[in-house]
């Protein structure tokens, strides 16, 4: 026997089907798929992020530094770079395009790999690296500044970090104060970087 159902419950019926299933894949979260050599087996997910184009009504050079634009995430780590300005640094390529990182520790981590946080990108188009100075809130150039390595000082995601400076006296008298050792950006070692990183290490697929 047909069963026949009058129009105004079958809409009450279809309603109540489409909530229940909102609501199921509110509760379950969503899982990327993965192929046979793409095995995830620890970390987390990260968005891959875009760099930022170079506009010329910025004002200013190709490599200068520039402001953090609010949507901006780290390659790395996925953070918003502009919610730890005081952390920041950036990456700029010869055609302008701007990488920026939420502290020097990834952007360290970035220059070990460009290609595994970037694809398509490789060392060689990076034309200049900025860091901000902690005592000044200043960029300074990557390969200008002094570190602090060791500090009892952590970066943005509590993992071990880099305070940069552009003068070796406030690198030495922050390292006095609050511990580690002053070098510059040539004297820090992929391994220690490796080390500090792995606490927060993040997943990137690629096709």
């Amino acid at each position: 026997m047909l069963l026949r159902i009058p129009s105004a419950k079958l809409l009450a019926w279809t309603t109540g089907t489409l909530i229940i299933a909102l609501m199921l894949t509110k509760l379950v979260p969503w899982q990327p798929t993965v192929t046979d050599d793409q095995t995830i087996t620890s970390g987390d997910i990260c968005i891959v992020a875009p760099a930022t184009p170079f506009d010329p009504n910025w004002g200013i050079s190709l490599l200068a530094p520039r402001k953090i634009p609010a949507d901006a995430r780290c390659p790395v780590c996925g953070m918003y770079p502009a919610r730890t300005s005081e952390w920041a640094a950036q990456v700029i390529f010869k055609n302008g395009d701007t990488h920026f990182f939420d502290s020097p520790l990834t952007l360290f981590i970035y220059l070990l790999d460009p290609s595994k946080y970037s694809r398509g990108r490789n060392a060689s188009e990076i034309a200049v690296s900025y860091v901000t100075d902690t005592s000044q809130g200043q960029w300074i150039k990557t390969s200008e500044a002094f570190f602090v390595s060791g500090s009892e000082v952590m970066g943005p995601m509590r993992a071990g970090n880099f305070p940069a400076f552009s003068l070796i006296e406030d690198a030495q008298d922050f390292a006095k104060k609050r511990g580690g050792t002053v070098m510059k950006a040539d004297q820090i070692k992929s391994q220690s970087l490796q080390n500090l990183h792995r606490s927060r290490q993040h997943l990137h697929l690629k096709d």
